[in-house]
């Protein structure tokens, strides 16, 4: 199972890759994992704004239905258009081309809240 040092990490297996001052979003390799094979993914769309902690979106796999939680606050620039063919690209590789969402961020300062790669894997994936 693989954690990523520089990549910010929720409670709620969503983690956030910062470029150009957005935030990349996607599901960890942990909780992919753990549900099983993904085959929906609903996602907000382009303009939608987002609040930390609140739900953005929902997966369905062969296991489980459960909801996205926004790891940060701000509006969606960017909706990975291979999810809605392929949500199994997020299986096939979590960390890169099964990315979610882009959001240009309200509140960089959010950032501060979500876990490091360490705290993230000392909790899950240590157990």
């Amino acid at each position: 199972m693989e954690v990523i040092k520089g990549l910010k990490y929720s409670e709620n297996h969503e983690w956030v890759r910062v470029e150009n001052g957005r935030a990349v979003i996607g599901l960890t390799d942990f909780a992919q994992e753990e549900f099983g094979i993904i085959v929906f993914v609903e996602l907000p769309e382009e303009g939608d704004v987002l609040q930390a902690g609140e739900p953005f979106g929902s997966m369905e796999s062969v296991k489980t239905v459960t909801e996205l939680y926004a790891p940060v606050s701000g509006k969606v620039v960017s909706v990975n258009p291979k999810l809605a063919e392929n949500p199994g690209v997020i299986n096939l590789s979590p960390y890169g081309q099964g990315w979610m969402i882009v959001v240009e961020m309200s509140d960089p300062a959010e950032l501060d809240r979500l876990w490091e790669a360490d705290k993230y894997e000392q909790t899950y994936v240590h157990e």
